[in-house]
């Protein structure tokens, strides 16, 4: 049975960091893309980042750009995001997401998902 376990979650003020982390059970990942979208209340489920089976290709949503860094370690079947100079915004639940066929850019495909993590960025 297949699971992604996020953690990391949690509340920080605005400038602030955290760092995500996703692992993933019940088969090898090491073929798979793997990333994260987050849903904030209100809104439409959104694509955050992601990375190609063997972490040499990393796309990003432009609101992300320059703060947010994703990275895998295929010995572990884990993926990271770190993120940093947090902002309200981006407030939301953040959920780990593998995809097998991948070329970059969204994860358009999902084969599997994660139960999601609450980040919540205060002001």
């Amino acid at each position: 049975q297949v699971q992604l376990v996020e953690s990391g979650g949690g509340l920080v003020q605005s400038g602030g960091s955290l760092r995500l982390s996703c692992a993933a059970s019940g088969r090898t990942f090491s073929s798979y893309a793997m990333g994260w979208f987050r849903l904030a209340p209100g809104k439409e489920r959104e694509f955050v980042a992601a990375v190609t089976y063997n972490g040499g290709r990393t796309d990003y949503a432009d609101s992300v750009k320059g703060r947010f860094t994703i990275s895998r370690d295929n010995a572990k079947n884990t993926v990271f995001l770190q993120m940093n100079s947090l902002k309200p915004e981006d407030t939301a639940v953040y959920y780990c997401a593998v995809q097998l066929t991948y070329i970059g850019g969204t994860l358009g495909a999902v084969d599997y998902w994660g139960q999601g993590t609450q980040v919540t960025v205060s002001s």
